[in-house]
């Protein structure tokens, strides 16, 4: 039996900066600063059973591979 999944799709946009992200394909949380977008990146992951990819621009993807 061949199981099909979807893999390599983009989950959740964490940021605190609203300029830098427009999306249309995954849900974005906002937070308050650097240090809270951290933290709900990694909650994120954790419940998603994702990857955190951190974009060093305040912008934290989270990933199902």
């Amino acid at each position: 039996m061949m199981s099909t999944e979807i893999k390599n799709i983009i989950t959740a946009i964490v940021t605190h900066d609203r300029e830098k992200v427009q999306s249309g394909f995954a849900p974005i949380f906002y937070s308050t600063s650097e240090t809270e977008s951290e933290k709900l990146a990694l909650y994120l992951a954790k419940i998603t059973q994702g990857m955190v990819h951190n974009l060093e621009n305040g912008v934290y993807l989270i990933v199902k591979h």
